[in-house]
């Protein structure tokens, strides 16, 4: 990722500033779902939640773990 590109997405993650297609971290979810790190990990590995590899790192779209967390909380 060049450096306009990595300085737009922090000043976006950072800013608090949201889209539906914003691409969120590991860390991202993690800390918005209030879980550690690891558990992000397995879930997205086991293909429980939303998220795309690419190369070794996990990205996850913003729209995806909200409509995620809607259809888990309506589960009951």
């Amino acid at each position: 990722m060049n450096n306009s590109m990595a300085a737009s997405t922090q000043i976006i993650v950072e800013g608090g500033a949201s889209t539906d297609s914003e691409i969120l971290t590991v860390m991202d979810v993690a800390l918005f779902l209030r879980v550690p790190k690891s558990t992000v990990y397995k879930l997205a590995r086991n293909g429980k939640l939303p998220a795309s590899k690419i190369g070794k790192h996990w990205r996850f779209l913003r729209r995806d773990i909200h409509q995620w967390m809607h259809s888990r909380s309506s589960q009951g």
